[in-house]
């Protein structure tokens, strides 16, 4: 059986919403990060990077979520979560698909691990590395909200709802707790994320992590 190796609230509720989309059959494996089982010699052997999520299929072995979710699209065309190849639509599918893990997801992680960054034991350096994060994801999610505002919605390219949404969302999502500059405060983002959560796969996500408010 094809299974998500995840852990609630991660990067892994990308393909999971995805997942939840299709309608396929599929198994879900928890690797507890809080007993550092992303760590084990097990899992390193499926992901050397020790991160999640990772995708099983037969002999098929992926990580890096954006692989994942392309495969997930690419496999499973009847869900239409990604627009036709060769179109100018997949073209900038790919590159929202690109921007999202490169750009806004990164920057995201440098907020988080700010002390990745900087000499171990400074705090004062990994204070200014946060906040300028926070500064660049501030500027980030600006161009999320404008790009909802261009193609007029209500999914992240416009009529269609697309696997961009599951990422758009999630990564949205893990702005709830800032201080300032929080996704949902956006003029379209905020109504956007709303939409989201009424959709019925990821309620089931939400169900599955027994994740608890602020969802966004």
């Amino acid at each position: 059986m094809p299974t998500l190796y995840y852990y609630p609230s991660t990067a892994a509720m990308i393909p999971h919403i995805v997942l939840e989309e299709i309608g396929a059959p599929y198994e879900r494996v928890l690797v507890d990060r809080t007993k550092d089982a992303h760590k084990s010699a097990d899992y390193l052997r499926m992901n050397p990077n020790g991160l999640l999520p990772v995708w099983r299929d037969g002999e098929l072995v992926l990580y890096e979520t954006a692989a994942i979710v392309l495969h997930l699209c690419d496999t499973n065309p009847k869900a239409q979560l990604a627009p036709a190849l060769g179109t100018a639509q997949r073209a900038h599918f790919y590159k929202w698909l690109a921007w999202l893990t490169n750009t806004l997801q990164a920057t995201l992680i440098v907020y988080f691990y700010p002390d990745r960054w900087v000499k171990e034991g400074d705090a004062a350096a990994a204070a200014e590395v946060k906040l300028q994060a926070q500064r660049k994801v501030l500027a980030q999610l600006r161009q999320l909200d404008d790009e909802l505002a261009r193609t007029g919605g209500p999914w992240f390219a416009g009529e269609r709802y697309s696997a961009l949404d599951a990422y758009v969302f999630t990564l949205c999502r893990w702005t709830r707790n800032f201080d300032t500059g929080k996704a949902r405060d956006f003029p379209n983002l905020g109504p956007y994320l709303q939409r989201m959560l009424e959709r019925p796969a990821v309620k089931r996500v939400f169900d599955i992590e027994a994740l608890k408010p602020p969802y966004v």
